[in-house]
């Protein structure tokens, strides 16, 4: 693979109304939608997923993801690192956390078509409420620099465009001659207190003025160029035009895209934030969650496809846990753990196919249980990073990687060949 797409669903989707849905179980566990047949012979799909269903023979679904931890902050970290969290709060960022996998990918794999770009993380930092900033989202111990590139970008109203990548009223012909005296200055005060940190600076400074003055960069943050049919074919939402912006952002070259599920204007239910339906799980699923996901990711692997982009570029749609096998007294799903499931598309992957079960009820694993430090290790693997080796932190240490092991049956043949 030489990108990734990640969508983070974030909330938690539940597996019975979405990939994994259960029939045979009792109508308190099975809820009231029922299965479809996908285009993959004995694969079924929630039927509130009809478009993904048309596309399964491209996909690869797990169905047995498992962190064994209920909270949002405590199993997505777990999610967005490969590793438990091991301090008192998951829900507040420290500068000891482990880093963000994409993290480990901008130091040991970064972009080359455009290198301050290696990796970006839209529209914003995750937060759960106005209090709750859950860690495993920054570069950790590793330090600020190996943050990701967060900019908050609404592609329905570009206004002014992206906030940092605008010169507002300065041309570029007198950006680049500002640019010019500071370098001059820089030059005449060379040898004076040039540590690690001002050089460092200077390194951000530089990448800085490179993204301002580089129209690609710009360029690649505006949809409004996309024929109005495609831009249709994705969604007229906030999140679906999120999706169609990760495309351009890897055809212009960045590695790693996040891209977060956000509310859009005018949804009020704020007792169900995100996927996060503890209450009326139907409604949310049926009115709001299911068709926006269903259309916008379907239009994101057809649009890879036909761009020739699919067989270079991984697709993950995944969350911090999936939802109780049992539908709560509010009719609706409450946080779950201990298995759930995600999907994948795209570079090196196996298409067509289910790996993992879980039992009758949709609770546990009942085959190949897989764990995040797994899916770390298979993106890294597909990525060409070894992920059984190793990396320094700014003490020099030797850390692991991740203590997972790529998920071998999910891996084409020629991914497959160069695993340990």
């Amino acid at each position: 693979a030489k990108s990734v797409i990640y969508v983070w669903l974030q909330g938690g989707p539940p597996q019975h109304e979405t990939f994994d849905p259960k029939p045979d179980a009792p109508s308190g566990i099975r809820g009231v939608f029922s299965p479809i047949q996908t285009n993959v012979p004995g694969v079924q799909f929630c039927e509130l997923l009809p478009r993904t269903a048309r596309i399964a023979d491209k996909l690869a679904v797990v169905r047995s993801m498992a962190t064994d931890n209920n909270q949002h902050s405590g199993s997505g970290y777990e999610v967005l690192t490969g590793y438990k969290y091991q301090g008192a709060n998951p829900r507040k960022i420290t500068p000891g956390d482990w880093p963000w996998f994409g993290s480990l990918v901008k130091q040991l794999k970064p972009s080359e078509k455009l290198p301050p770009l290696s990796t970006v993380w839209i529209p914003q930092i995750m937060r759960l409420n106005e209090n709750v900033t859950p860690a495993g989202q920054t570069g950790g111990f590793l330090g600020r620099r190996w943050d990701p590139d967060r900019f908050q970008v609404n592609p329905m109203d570009p206004g002014d465009g992206v906030p940092g990548l605008q010169l507002g009223d300065v041309p570029t012909l007198r950006l680049k001659n500002r640019v010019g005296l500071l370098e001059q200055v820089d030059r005449h005060f060379g040898g004076v207190g040039r540590g690690r940190e001002p050089k460092l600076f200077g390194t951000y400074q530089d990448q800085a003025f490179d993204i301002l003055i580089n129209g690609r960069v710009r360029n690649a943050f505006d949809v409004s160029g996309e024929p109005e049919t495609l831009r249709r074919r994705y969604g007229m939402s906030n999140w679906n035009q999120l999706l169609l912006l990760s495309r351009r952002l890897v055809e212009a070259g960045v590695r790693l895209v996040h891209v977060n599920w956000v509310r859009e204007p005018g949804d009020s239910a704020v007792d169900n934030p995100m996927w996060d339906t503890h209450a009326q799980n139907a409604d949310r699923l049926e009115d709001v969650l299911c068709p926006k996901f269903d259309v916008g990711f379907t239009a994101l692997i057809e649009d890879l496809e036909t761009r020739g982009l699919l067989d270079e570029t991984l697709v993950v749609a995944i969350a911090e846990f999936g939802r109780t096998p049992k539908i709560n007294p509010l009719g609706g799903r409450d946080h779950w753990g201990p298995v759930f499931s995600f999907a994948m598309a795209g570079a090196g992957i196996a298409p067509g196919q289910v790996y993992g079960a879980s039992d009758r009820q949709g609770a546990y694993p009942a085959r190949n249980r897989v764990t995040p430090a797994d899916l770390t290790a298979t993106i890294f693997h597909l990525l060409g990073i070894d992920p059984f080796g190793a990396f320094h932190d700014p003490l020099g240490r030797e850390l692991q990687l991740t203590k997972g092991e790529p998920i071998r049956d999910l891996l084409g043949t020629r991914a497959a060949t160069d695993v340990r």
